[in-house]
């Protein structure tokens, strides 16, 4: 697996949930602009690395900037410079490799031809340069799995545009086009929470326990009243699970395309759920999901970090 990430609260936690499982092999993270600017997100994704001592995966910088329209971050709802937390400063260690995020996710695909899944959990600029450098990456990969869209209910940035797609219209609307992912939307991302009796189980005495409860609390009262939850949407967590465990979601086969012009419709996912255009499918929207089974499957993963077992001696 190679995470195309914007650390980001929930991106934090899929970070971890993916690293924790020895079902997955993550070959590297490739960061982009997004939750903040792509130096911030940059050095977030090599601060979670050092936090839990996985200095051992790459980091590789990517796109400071969307294609054509001009960059918006979110850092009013995941904080100053784009995540909370109790994070250390990045080392040497977590250094950015030379390598472009893009030719990252190009080289990546190419040496785990048919193996690599790319979990696209940032605004998909890199996916899209990716795509532009490798027009066989459709074929090199095992399977693309985004975080991104609404395709049947509202976005949270406009009434029809979720905040990946939103921020990077042009590159959404090439990948979808062209690269058959999995969209894991609002559609299912938006009731992805954690049990918030899971805060009262989290230690307070050390750096991840403190992290994670700021990473699980990034929603203000405010917003969780608007969408009527208890706890915060671990959006991109969703997208780890379901990799993980593809019984997580259920999905179904569209004609999918994403607009580009205007500004109430910038970024909406356009979803031909009843055939109206003819044209053939040309991806997979998750339409819905077990959350029990993804709530185990991302607490377990947690708990290798909260409570790690004795090693032996």
């Amino acid at each position: 697996m190679l995470l195309d990430t914007d650390p980001g609260c929930d991106d934090a936690v899929a970070i971890l949930a993916a690293l924790a499982r020895d079902d997955l092999d993550v070959v590297g993270l490739s960061t982009a602009h997004g939750n903040a600017a792509v130096d911030d997100t940059t050095a977030n994704a090599r601060a979670i690395l050092e936090l839990v001592d996985r200095t051992d995966i790459p980091v590789a910088k990517g796109a400071t900037r969307p294609l054509t329209v001009d960059l918006r971050t979110s850092t009013d709802i995941h904080g100053p410079g784009g995540i909370l937390g109790d994070l250390p400063e990045p080392t040497a260690a977590t250094a950015p490799i030379d390598t472009h995020a893009a030719q990252f996710i190009v080289e990546q695909a190419r040496e785990h031809a048919g193996e690599l899944a790319l979990a696209a959990i940032a605004p998909l600029t890199n996916v899209a340069l990716a795509l532009a450098l490798e027009p066989d990456l459709p074929d090199l990969l095992d399977e693309l799995v985004v975080m991104g869209g609404a395709a049947f209910s509202q976005g949270n940035v406009t009434p029809l545009a979720e905040a990946n797609f939103h921020t990077d219209p042009h590159a959404a609307a090439r990948v979808v086009q062209d690269l058959s992912p999995t969209i894991v939307g609002l559609d299912v991302t938006r009731t992805a929470t954690l049990p918030p009796n899971l805060l009262d189980s989290l230690p307070q005495d050390d750096p991840i326990g403190r992290s994670i409860r700021e990473w699980l609390t990034y929603y203000d009262e405010d917003r969780l009243a608007k969408y009527g939850i208890e706890s915060a949407a671990i959006h991109d967590a969703l997208v780890i699970a379901a990799i993980a465990d593809p019984a997580v979601l259920e999905t179904n086969a569209y004609h999918l395309e994403v607009a580009t012009d205007g500004d109430l419709a910038r970024g909406a996912l356009v979803c031909d759920g009843q055939g109206l255009t003819d044209a053939p499918p040309n991806g997979s929207v998750a339409t819905d999901a077990d959350y029990d089974r993804f709530r185990d499957l991302v607490v377990n993963s947690l708990e290798q970090y909260l409570h790690p077992a004795p090693t032996a001696e």
